[in-house]
C-alpha cells in the first residue's frame, strides 16, 4: 500500500534539506512522542548505512522497527528502509526547488506486509484510505509549517 503526499515550502532547497536531515532533533521528537529511539551506527554520519532501532507501541501492541538510510543524495533525496514485525516499508522524501526561496517536500511512502497479521492491518488501512490519507496529508503539511518557521529563523 503506497501513501504519497506534497508540500510547498517558503524555505529554500538546501535549508529545508538540512532539516530533514537534522536527526538528533527528529530523535528528541520521538521520545516526546513516547518512542523509544537509538541511533545503531557508531559513525553517527548523515547518508547512506545510518541505522536505529525504534520501540513503540501501536495498537496496544509493544512494536519495533529497524530504520535504516539506502539512499542519500543531497539536497534531492533521502530513502529510508523500514523493517517491522511483519512488514517491510520503503520511505522516500524527494525535494524539488521550485525557485530560490521555494521547495516542494513529496513524501511517500509504500507498505508491504510479510505476515497474514501485518496483511490484515494494512486492509484495515484500505477500507479506511480516505481518513488515513487525510491524517497523513495533515501530519505532512505541519511538519512543512514548522520547518518554514525554523528556515524563516535561521535566515
Amino acid at each position: 500500500m503506497k501513501f504519497k503526499a506534497k508540500e510547498d515550502l517558503e524555505a529554500p532547497i538546501e535549508k529545508v534539506f538540512d532539516m530533514l536531515v537534522d536527526f538528533e532533533r527528529h530523535e528528541r521528537s520521538a521520545l516526546r512522542r513516547g518512542i523509544e529511539i537509538s541511533r545503531d551506527d557508531a559513525s553517527k554520519k548523515q547518508g547512506v548505512g545510518a541505522t536505529w532501532t525504534a520501540s513503540f507501541k501501536y495498537r496496544g501492541k509493544p512494536r519495533k522497527a529497524r530504520i535504516e538510510i539506502t539512499e542519500f543524495e543531497r539536497p534531492n533525496q533521502i530513502t529510508l528502509a523500514v523493517k517491522m514485525q511483519g512488514m517491510d516499508a520503503q520511505v522516500e522524501f524527494m525535494l524539488v526547488a521550485l525557485s530560490k526561496t521555494r521547495t516542494r517536500l513529496s513524501l511517500m511512502a509504500d507498505l508491504k506486509p510479510q505476515t497474514l497479521s501485518a496483511r490484515l492491518l494494512l486492509q484495515s488501512f484500505k477500507l479506511a484510505r480516505g481518513s488515513v490519507m487525510k491524517r497523513f496529508e495533515q501530519r505532512l503539511a505541519t511538519v512543512a509549517r514548522d520547518m518554514e518557521d525554523r528556515a524563516a529563523k535561521m535566515a
